[in-house]
């Protein structure tokens, strides 16, 4: 009597364990948002925190026509999970609420390229709402506002998957 108790009591606990999850908590991948300083001009009034960019990573940027400047720096990156049915924040540079991306899947990726809603605020004001498809090899680029003799640039991408 006692283990037939037992069982049914299981048989009960198990759905019950699994309802408690949130479906919409499913993780789908990591966004990675990252801040470059682009400039003509001197690159060292980006700071001594800005990180001059492998060329690789500045061939690639420079395929955008628009995007071309002679200096590309890295100042800031954030990775974050990109969520089923939620929304996350990207704060690239550290505890600065400086730059800010909000994002949230609107299907889930497939063959490595997802489509999201995007918000971009700079300081606490929001500059660009959009829908934009994404992936690791194709990220969406923002060109951002003049900053210490250049100009922001705004990088949001799918993290590459892990071999």
């Amino acid at each position: 009597m006692i283990f037939r108790c037992l069982a049914a009591l299981l048989l009960f606990a198990a759905p019950l364990s699994r309802a408690g999850e949130d479906p919409g908590k499913e993780v789908f991948g990591q966004v990675v948002v990252r801040v470059f300083h682009v400039t003509n001009g001197d690159p060292k009034l980006a700071g001594d925190g800005a990180k001059p960019l492998a060329p690789a990573a500045v061939e690639k940027i420079q395929k955008e026509e628009h995007l071309k400047y002679a200096h590309y720096s890295g100042i800031g990156q954030d990775t974050k999970p990109l969520y089923r049915s939620y929304e996350n924040w990207a704060q690239p540079l550290g505890s600065s609420d400086e730059v800010l991306v909000r994002f949230e899947a609107q299907n889930k990726p497939v063959k490595g390229t997802a489509r999201l809603g995007l918000e971009l605020w700079l300081s606490r004001k929001k500059v660009l709402k959009t829908d934009a498809e994404i992936s690791a090899e194709h990220p969406l680029y923002v060109l951002g506002p003049a900053w210490r003799g250049g100009r922001l640039l705004i990088s949001v991408s799918l993290a590459p998957k892990a071999k």
